[in-house]
């Protein structure tokens, strides 16, 4: 099963029988088998009739709103699980400083590992690059995160760990037409963060419907700051697969010439995005990228990302109930 995006404007998304249908001015432009669709993303104006929202409900399918432009709106979700064991485990962890700290460590730790290897690969596939300097930034952060006894501390070292590796990010891009000073979220105002942001929410939304389906509460975290509306668990186990899934995938898409300078539009003045067109290429690129099988470092065994997000779910479940002592974040090699 895979995800199910969204982007012809004023279309419609039905369920007719046990088959999926997105029609656009009385043409149908998409017609697959409902048991193929394991989450649903809208982006921008697209109807969905409240028939397919129920259909999406009974068969435990999250239906995510991105704007036309991939900023994050909001998720109608399945009934909520049923597990509150692990959940009453998750706030237990929560209020417990010793343990949420211990958990943010593996998350921090799990990030600035691939920030490094990111950086080293580039290195080694690209001569001439020069980032040992950040390299060692980012080793540096990783060993004051060890001993990082408060959280306020702990995110400070993450931050210098990310600034160090978007200090370089400029030198591997390739392309002609394209460069980064540094990063710019809200709103993004360059081709690199518009493709960089439209990739973490895409990430966010993943990430959430894999704690979603094992039980947990999204908005519970222990890296993120609790904040009304914060999916803060999510945002936490995404940290350690924003490098080698969305940098990854955007340095692709523009070393690759998938994506060229005049597949951006700029509004506002200087808020930047992608045209309708380059989102549908982007996300072809995205969900390759998260179809890719890697060796898991935990279990040893070839699996997906897709399926690398669960696991990492699970594991953290696990931690947090007592299975297992300590929580191995995802990091490639």
């Amino acid at each position: 099963m895979s995800t199910l995006y969204l982007t012809q404007q004023d279309s419609v998304f039905r369920k007719e029988d046990e088959r999926f249908k997105v029609t656009f001015k009385g043409e149908t432009l998409l017609d697959l088998p409902m048991l193929k669709v394991s989450q649903v993303v809208i982006m921008g104006r697209v109807t969905v009739t409240p028939h397919t929202v129920a259909a999406l409900m009974e068969r435990q399918v999250s239906l995510t709103y991105l704007t036309e432009h991939g900023r994050y709106v909001g998720r109608i979700e399945p009934a909520f699980s049923k597990n509150s064991l692990l959940r009453r485990a998750q706030y237990a962890a929560a209020f417990d400083e010793h343990r949420t700290l211990t958990l943010a460590r593996g998350f921090v730790a799990g990030k600035l590992a691939n920030l490094r290897v990111t950086l080293l690969r580039a290195a080694r596939n690209t001569e001439g690059l020069d980032v040992d300097g950040a390299v060692e930034a980012i080793r540096r952060a990783e060993r004051r995160v060890e001993g990082a006894e408060d959280l306020d501390v702990l995110r400070g070292h993450e931050g210098e760990g990310s600034a160090a590796y978007f200090g370089a990010f400029d030198q591997l891009i390739k392309a002609d037409g394209f460069s980064f000073s540094k990063r710019i979220r809200r709103p993004p105002t360059d081709p690199v963060n518009a493709l960089l942001s439209f990739g973490y929410a895409l990430l966010a939304s993943d990430i959430h419907a894999a704690v979603n389906v094992l039980g947990f509460d999204p908005y519970c975290g222990y890296l993120h700051a609790d904040r009304y509306g914060r999916p803060s668990l999510a945002l936490d186990l995404m940290e350690e697969f924003r490098p080698v899934m969305v940098d990854s995938v955007v340095l692709s898409c523009l070393n690759k010439r998938v994506i060229q300078p005049e597949d951006f539009l700029v509004s506002l003045g200087e808020v930047c995005s992608l045209t309708s067109e380059a989102r549908k290429k982007f996300l072809l690129q995205y969900e390759e990228r998260k179809q890719t099988e890697v060796r898991h470092p935990l279990f040893e065994y070839p699996a997906t990302y897709r399926r690398c997000f669960e696991l990492q779910a699970r594991i953290l479940a696990k931690v947090i109930q007592g299975e297992i002592e300590r929580y191995e974040p995802f990091s490639v090699r």
